[in-house]
């Protein structure tokens, strides 16, 4: 399954992505360094305090550096790679909890040569709070619950 973005763009490292489909991952937005998802936090994603898993959050998060890190309609030259996580960060700011929609914003910051540098910064909001259009929404308008600072490698497929 290749995941359509709401723009009708499609990121080919979606297929296949079972984590990303059971997380219910929705991308609003795809751009060279940059991607915009989005989720709804359901009962399965807290942890024993009633909040968003950590956990849940990271990988939520790691899904939009992925998107970020990766062109969705790569060139023939960069099909034969992927970038990859070389290390992250994540800070944990707010709680997130069930029925919240949670916003993700990743964007590069530096690239030089096969490494890069990303920031995603992800929000709470709830659901009569999420905007009828997210494309043209501001994703910054909730509550930021997590910086994650993304280092990226690029290295051959095989």
């Amino acid at each position: 399954m290749v995941e359509t973005t709401l723009s009708g763009a499609q990121h080919h490292i979606l297929t296949n992505d079972y984590a990303s489909e059971w997380m219910g991952i929705e991308v609003l937005k795809l751009d060279d360094g940059h991607a915009t998802i989005r989720m709804h936090l359901r009962q399965e994603m807290l942890n024993g305090f009633g909040m968003a898993h950590g956990g849940m959050i990271f990988a939520f998060g790691d899904t939009a550096f992925a998107l970020a890190c990766n062109p969705a309609n790569p060139t023939p030259k960069q099909a034969a790679n992927i970038t990859v996580a070389s290390g992250v960060d994540i800070n944990f700011i707010k709680p997130a909890f069930q029925g919240q929609v949670i916003t993700a914003v990743a964007n590069r910051r530096a690239s030089t040569g096969r490494s890069g540098l990303y920031d995603i910064q992800i929000y709470a909001a709830s659901p009569d709070e999420d905007a009828s259009d997210p494309i043209a929404s501001d994703p910054a308008s909730g509550e930021l619950i997590a910086e994650f600072r993304g280092r990226s490698r690029t290295i051959s497929k095989k």
